[in-house]
């Protein structure tokens, strides 16, 4: 049976939230082999005059355990 871990991840872009999500997968990438799927759990916006100014996402990254 296959097992997975969980982490929580935040992410953001200063173009949209699709793109923070990109980045953070990106990311986490380089760190983490295995990544199968994550979940969007929270999306936050910095405003600025009346304008967003920064995307933010909070994502759960779900990623395979290797055996040794």
């Amino acid at each position: 049976m296959p097992l997975a871990k969980v982490i929580e991840v935040v992410a953001s872009s200063e173009t949209s939230f699709d793109d923070a999500v990109r980045q953070g997968i990106a990311e986490a990438s380089e760190t983490l082999r295995g990544i199968s799927g994550v979940k969007v759990t929270d999306f936050r916006a910095g405003v600025e005059g009346g304008k967003p100014t920064m995307f933010k996402v909070t994502m759960d990254v779900a990623f395979s355990i290797e055996k040794h």
